[in-house]
């Protein structure tokens, strides 16, 4: 369309039409001043302070709201215009209390900034302020509603950003105010405690509570959050270098635009705890003493060139990190095959659905992993399978809402439990647990039939169609019904919102981490495939990453099979490029995973076991057995931040640097690449990990060093074409797509992808002794095993127990009320939690949260390999439930 030409205080703009007058000015460097208005908000023009004059007409308007029209001539400045500002805080200034010497917001309060830049002291009007007193019942926020100016800021983020709706306009007139439904507590209502509202907040009537410090940070560095797989762009303030307060960077174009989450808000006191390692440790007469740099690393050195010129290479193995930098993966697996001449290295995040990764990875050659989260909101249909986002990585949830409730996409959700996306979907689907393969398959055989397929897709991209058409004449429907639980018609129903369109599938660990989740993908997959979901926007596989560096650990090759770009390892083309590149002959043989690791310590063949980053103690199932398997080796190196489980267990403990201590590079689920700065320092002689891993090199006596972290990109950038474009410095960039098949290249000759053949099971047998299925699964306030969230001193006032979840037809069974204590066992161990009643939970499934009480849920799974033809997997499993009397 024709941009539009105007002329604001005397400089000619062009701009689209629809623009508005304010977005227009602040584009081309004209400040307009606001207290209502946000980039990332729909404007309302509440504040009226952006007033403008049009001098052709002499109207005054709110430029927040106002487009703009051919030919217009703007003053933003004019000595009306001053006045009627002026004024404006004036009235504002007086409703408002003289409490700015011992408000928390300080010189960052928006309503003085503004009243200082307009020379606004003394207002000269009688001071009309509504004092509401404080509420700070919940451990997170404080509001003061005396301070609020009524901007609406804190609505429109709930309702628009975060979708939640916990909070609205309440009365009239000088008593109108932010409230919850009924004037309820905010702990009482839908709240989650993003921290969004407080955030936004231009005054002190929102604020973080916090009974460390009150009052400014003394600086403030950008950084990425280093919880989940997001990836969120945060803004840290800090204090005599420890970290005080936590924000939302309101930067553009980032993943979590000016939202958080409670973990990003509220999680970070594991960054200030007295658990915080500060110097190295040397076990000696059976107890941790403190050492040198020096003194740990030659102990580390020749512990472990001793133990591999005894007993070989494949005596010694190295558990890396999904927590740690794409930087220090990279070096830390490069030790493992450059040095110790062994592919034993993996990382923790095996436990977030590695069979699957592995089986996404040789399907699609590593193609489609670009999948920018905004491209939800652009879908044509969304379908949610095994996963539950507003809780394990909550701003996607935040995304797929929008997409549901503002952009009305039609979205399905596939789970057992009634999740909180149900109520803002079209359609769920309660389906048995590890049922997805079959509810899948016979939507595909539903379509087939219907003759509602992508035929030109298939005939260009695809292979195998035929043969999977087979199979999917033989999906009987009603044995589908019977095994998912799903009625046939609502099969049908799902089938209706699909036909037709291309869809965005959501997967989380439902799929990643349960019994048949390779088949429940290649099923999903197939279904892609077919209805052409894959290789445009908003389309495709969105993989929910639990750790915030999951996927660029994988890419570093911090993986038994992979190296790094995820190349096979047995590939003997692809092992000759590393071995030129690395000078060094590469061991052609199969690594250990984290499973086989325990395996072998346990039979004594594993002797050495280098640990960084990771608290296999607390976060693996069967902690007994980890535990033994531990004390079996002769050496056990463990590199953190805080003092765990596990390095109580270590022979010699490294202190690490936590990630806003130190620079480097996380990748996140969309396939983001950020570069990241250190913000404070880190505490006593720890240092950053690839600082630790190139004084290793040197100990091993490697004569390569990397100075910087400048030296490790270069070679990464080199190396791993995926990572072409690595920067620093705050850099932010993309993965680069290396899959050689048809559908990303499709102006040239590739190969296919193959559809896989429709595969059935049989029939499980129930256990009588067993009866119930418990379903272990996230909540919003805790991460992965929660050994850093469970630091976490508002999390912990909130009082969460981590209850077990039941039906209210089961709990009746048991005679069992809310709030009573039960023993919940498998054949594997048992826990004690409180219970409380679900009504739309499904008889015969409990839900178990997972995190809580040291993380003990853990203890009622068994330590197998995920994605093995007779793993239970680590999603579900079976259990008995039994009162406890108090």
């Amino acid at each position: 369309m024709e941009e539009i030409s105007l002329t604001i205080n005397g400089k000619n703009i062009s701009c689209p039409p629809g623009t508005s007058i304010l977005k227009a000015a602040l584009e081309n460097g004209i400040k307009i001043p606001t207290l209502c208005y946000h980039p990332h908000l729909e404007p309302v023009g509440a504040c009226r302070l952006c007033l403008v004059e049009d001098e052709k007409t002499g109207r005054i308007m709110a430029s927040c709201v106002t487009p703009v029209s051919p030919n217009m001539v703007i003053q933003t400045d004019s000595p009306i215009i001053k006045k009627h500002r002026i004024n404006i805080i004036r009235l504002m200034m007086a409703n408002h209390p003289e409490s700015c010497i011992v408000c928390s917001q300080g010189n960052r309060c928006e309503l003085r900034q503004i009243a200082a830049e307009l020379g606004v002291g003394q207002i000269g009007l009688y001071p009309m302020p509504h004092y509401t007193g404080l509420e700070e019942a919940n451990p997170f926020i404080i509001r003061d509603l005396s301070k609020c100016i009524l901007c609406g800021k804190c609505i429109r983020a709930d309702h628009e950003l975060v979708v939640v709706g916990a909070i609205d306009y309440n009365l009239r007139g000088f008593k109108s105010r932010p409230s919850t439904v009924h004037e309820m507590p905010l702990e009482k209502s839908s709240c989650t405690f993003c921290g969004t509202c407080v955030s936004l907040c231009p005054t002190g009537a929102l604020s973080l509570k916090n009974t460390r410090y009150v009052g400014s940070p003394q600086n403030e560095s950008s950084t990425i959050c280093g919880f989940c797989g997001v990836g969120c762009s945060l803004v840290m303030g800090s204090v005599d270098g420890q970290i005080i307060e936590v924000n939302p960077s309101h930067k553009e174009g980032t993943v979590n635009r000016s939202t958080l989450c409670v973990r990003g808000h509220f999680s970070h006191d594991f960054l200030n705890v007295s658990e915080r390692l500060t110097s190295p440790l040397i076990r000696r007469d059976g107890e941790l003493s403190p050492a040198t740099w020096d003194e740990a690393l030659e102990v580390v050195a020749k512990g472990l060139k001793s133990i591999k010129k005894k007993n070989g290479p494949q005596s010694l193995a190295f558990l890396g990190s999904s927590k740690c930098t794409v930087e220090e993966n990279y070096l830390f697996q490069k030790i493992v095959r450059v040095i110790l001449g062994t592919n034993n290295v993996d990382n923790c995040s095996y436990g977030s659905g590695k069979a699957v990764i592995n089986l996404i990875n040789e399907k699609l050659n590593g193609g489609g992993r670009i999948k920018p989260l905004a491209g939800l909101e652009a879908a044509e249909m969304i379908f949610v399978v095994g996963a539950d986002p507003t809780q394990s990585v909550p701003v996607v949830g935040y995304s797929l809402k929008r997409a549901s409730n503002m952009k009305r996409i039609p979205l399905i959700v596939a789970d057992p439990r009634k999740t909180d996306l149900v109520s803002f979907s079209s359609l769920w689907l309660p389906l048995a647990p590890h049922s997805d393969f079959a509810m899948l398959n016979a939507l595909a055989a539903i379509l087939y039939k219907r003759q509602s397929y992508d035929i030109d897709f298939i005939n260009k991209f695809t292979e195998g169609f035929d043969l999977y058409c087979d199979g999917l004449s033989s999906v009987d429907l009603k044995k589908v019904s019977r095994f998912t639980g799903l009625d046939i018609k609502l099969m049908e129903k799902a089938a209706d919102l699909i036909e037709g369109k291309k869809i965005a599938f959501v997967i989380g660990h439902g799929i990643m981490q349960q019994r048949y989740g390779t088949l429940a993908m290649d099923a999903l997959l197939n279904l892609a495939l077919m209805t052409g979901s894959l290789g445009g926007d908003g389309q495709g596989i969105y993989l929910l990453a639990r750790e915030n560096n999951q996927m660029g650990a994988w890419d570093m090759g911090a993986a038994p099979d992979f190296l790094p770009g995820r190349q096979s390892l047995y590939n003997d083309i692809i092992r000759k490029h590393w071995e030129q590149n690395w000078e060094v002959k590469l061991s052609p043989d199969p690594g250990l995973n984290i499973i086989r690791m325990i395996e072998e310590a346990e039979k004594h063949n594993l002797k050495a076991l280098y640990i960084m980053g990771e608290n296999p103690l607390r976060s693996l199932p069967q902690p007994k057995r980890i535990s033994n398997a531990l004390n079996n080796l002769e050496l056990l190196i463990v590199q953190d931040i805080l003092d765990t489980e596990t390095t109580q267990l270590a022979d010699v403990v490294l202190p690490g640097a936590a990630f806003s201590e130190k620079g480097g590079t996380f990748t996140n689920l969309e396939g983001r690449i950020q570069s990241f700065e250190p913000v404070v320092s880190p505490p006593g002689e720890a240092k950053p990990d690839w600082e630790i891993l190139d004084l290793l090199f040197a100990k091993m006596g490697y004569s390569k060093r990397y100075s910087s972290l400048k030296d490790i990109r270069a070679e990464i950038s080199n190396l791993v074409p995926m990572y072409s474009e690595l920067g620093g410095n705050g850099v932010e960039t993309w993965i680069k797509e290396t899959s050689n098949m048809r559908l990303f290249h499709p102006d040239r000759e590739r190969e296919p992808i193959h559809f896989s053949p429709v595969i059935t099971t049989k029939n499980e047998k129930s256990e009588k002794d067993y009866p119930f299925t418990a379903i272990l699964g996230s909540l919003r306030y805790h991460l992965g095993s929660g050994t850093r969230t469970g630091y976490s001193d508002r999390i912990r006032d909130f009082g969460l127990k981590g209850e077990a979840e039941m039906s209210s037809e089961d709990s009746a069974g048991l005679n069992l009320k809310e709030g009573d204590k039960v023993r919940i066992s498998s054949p594997y161990g048992s826990i004690s939690r409180e219970v409380t009643i679900k009504r739309d939970l499904s008889p015969g499934l409990i839900f178990i949260p997972i995190a809580f009480q040291n993380n003990d849920s853990r203890q009622l799974i068994e330590l197998t390999q995920l994605g093995e033809a007779d793993s239970p997997g680590w999603k579900e499993c079976q259990v008995k439930v039994e009162k406890l009397e108090t």
